[in-house]
This record gives structure tokens, C-alpha cells and sequence, in this order.
């Protein structure tokens, strides 16, 4: 029941996600730019965490703790970047797949890092992602030209790769820290990364008190505070590969919230999808809840 808990805890990370899409998309729909959008969610994440922070416990970290949380931050907004950069180049569903791609890349590196073969059910937990995403991202009845944009292509999947390192080492670094301190860092290191691609120039220029922190506050919350938080309390009490089949679920967030926020249609092929996509992420739940409730042993 416990392991059925924290993967709940990743899912609402992974929706949070699949929401903050839907509102940087608001954001640029208002006029602001996407670098604008991704400076304010960074700076008001770290606003609010800072905030919070004052107010919960805290432990003094040494220099290890420190680096090891500002990693993930980095790998945090890495994903971030390489995943507009590649969204400029192609289409949005194909760098959505692309990005997806972090689904069997984390099962490889939990793999490799355990020394053993992904279990059977994870395996065909793969199989239903693999497959719910294709059709979620509108690729089965489209043309695709895998070869039309090599900076796109790359991108997407550094995009995959740098996402499925942060979901893996989620639940390894800082361990024993205190959530919202531990958010807190990764937030900061976030930041940090975001400031050597987008100029600052939004917060004293005007954008940011003319209308930008409105938006800023809600990509903030749903972008980096909410997720981080959720994905602090529930990495580390699962494995690795499973936290990265449940984190598939941001792709049925996000098309479910361009539909109630954004008012887009969902097509059946992309319903189908998203169908796909959730019994893959149940699957490998099934022997969790089995392993919960051991056979009893009678005894003459």
C-alpha cells in the first residue's frame, strides 16, 4: 500500500506537469515570449519555495547534499530547454514523442544501474506507453520525416535523456533532506541554469510587473513547485523504473488540460492514447499491490 501511495505521489507530479503546459501556452497566447514564460516560472518557483521554507524545518547539509540537489536541478531545466529548442524545429507531436522517450531510457538506466533485465511487466508496461503515446501525439495517421530536422531530433531526445536522469536520480539525492528544503535547492540550481539561456531582462524591464507575474505565479507552481515537491516525497520510496512509468502520465495530463483549459478537441485517436498510456502506467502497480498482501501460510 505504501509503494501504491508514493507512485501516487510521482502521478500528481507527472499531472502537474502535463498541467503547466497548458498555462505556458496562456502565457504566450497573452503576448509574453516562451523564454519569458520559463524565466518567470523559475523565479517565482523559487519565490514561493523560499517562502515556504521559512516556515518548515530545515537541516544543515554538507557540501555533497548541496551538489547533489543543484544536479537535479540542472537536469531539471536542461529538459526544459532542449525541450523548446526542439519544439521550434519540429512539430509539437513529434517532439512530444521524442521527449517520451524518457520512458524506456529510465527503464534502461535503472537496468544498467541494478545489473538486471527489466522485469516482464515493466516490459509491457513499455509496449502500452510506446503505444498510447504514438497515437496521443497524432503520429499513427501523420507523416513522419525523422530525417527533415537533425537539431530537433537531437534535442528532443537530450530532452528524454536529461528527464529520465532526473526522475532516476530523484530518489537518491539528498535523501534525509526535508522536502521543501530539498525542493528548495533544486529550484535554485534550476534557476541558476535557466539565467545562462534566458536574459533576467523581464524582471526590471517592465514585463514582470506589467502583467507577466500573473502567469509567472501559476507556471511557477505548476512548473517547478508543485512537481518538485511530489517528486521529492515519492522518488525515493519507489524504484527508479517504475517512477518513470508513472511520470508518462504528464502526456494524458497535458492533453486532457488543452482540452478544459485551451478548449482544443481530442480526437479518438488521441483519446485511445491516453487509454494506452494509463494501463501502462497501472501495469507494473499490479505486483506492487500483489506483494502487499503475501498468501497466508497454514500450519498444522
Amino acid at each position: 500500500m505504501n509503494q501504491l501511495r508514493y507512485s501516487l505521489f510521482v502521478l500528481l507530479g507527472a499531472c502537474s506537469y502535463g498541467l503547466h503546459s497548458s498555462l505556458v501556452k496562456l502565457t504566450t497566447n497573452a503576448g509574453y515570449q516562451a523564454e519569458q514564460a520559463t524565466g518567470a516560472q523559475y523565479f517565482f518557483g523559487l519565490l514561493l519555495l523560499l517562502v515556504v521554507v521559512l516556515f518548515t524545518k530545515r537541516v544543515k547539509l554538507n557540501m555533497k547534499q548541496i551538489g547533489s540537489l543543484l544536479g537535479l536541478g540542472i537536469l531539471l531545466s536542461l529538459t526544459g530547454v532542449f525541450y523548446a529548442t526542439s519544439i521550434e524545429q519540429l512539430s509539437a507531436s513529434m517532439a512530444i514523442v521524442l521527449l517520451f522517450q524518457f520512458t524506456w531510457i529510465g527503464i534502461v538506466i535503472e537496468s544498467i544501474y541494478l545489473r538486471t533485465f527489466p522485469s516482464n511487466l515493466k516490459l509491457i508496461s513499455i509496449v502500452f506507453l510506446w503505444g498510447g503515446t504514438l497515437l496521443a501525439g497524432g503520429l499513427v495517421s501523420g507523416h513522419m520525416d525523422w530525417m527533415s530536422e537533425t537539431k530537433g531530433l537531437v534535442f528532443g531526445f537530450l530532452a528524454a535523456v536529461t528527464f529520465a536522469l532526473f526522475i532516476f536520480f530523484s530518489g537518491k539525492a539528498g535523501k534525509g533532506v526535508p522536502t521543501i528544503q530539498r525542493s528548495l535547492i533544486i529550484t535554485a540550481g534550476g534557476f541558476l541554469t535557466v539565467l545562462l539561456f534566458v536574459p533576467p531582462t523581464f524582471i526590471v524591464d517592465g514585463t514582470l510587473t506589467g502583467g507577466l507575474w500573473k502567469y509567472g505565479l501559476l507556471v511557477g507552481l505548476f512548473g517547478v513547485v508543485l512537481p518538485v515537491i511530489l517528486f521529492a516525497i515519492g522518488t525515493p520510496h519507489i524504484d527508479s523504473g517504475t517512477a518513470t512509468i508513472v511520470g508518462a502520465a504528464e502526456l494524458p495530463a497535458a492533453i486532457l488540460s488543452a482540452m478544459l483549459i485551451l478548449g482544443e478537441q481530442i480526437t479518438p485517436e488521441q483519446a485511445t492514447g491516453v487509454l494506452l498510456i494509463l494501463i501502462g502506467i497501472v501495469v507494473p502497480q499490479w505486483r506492487s499491490k500483489k506483494a502487499t498482501h503475501p498468501k497466508k501460510v497454514y500450519m498444522n
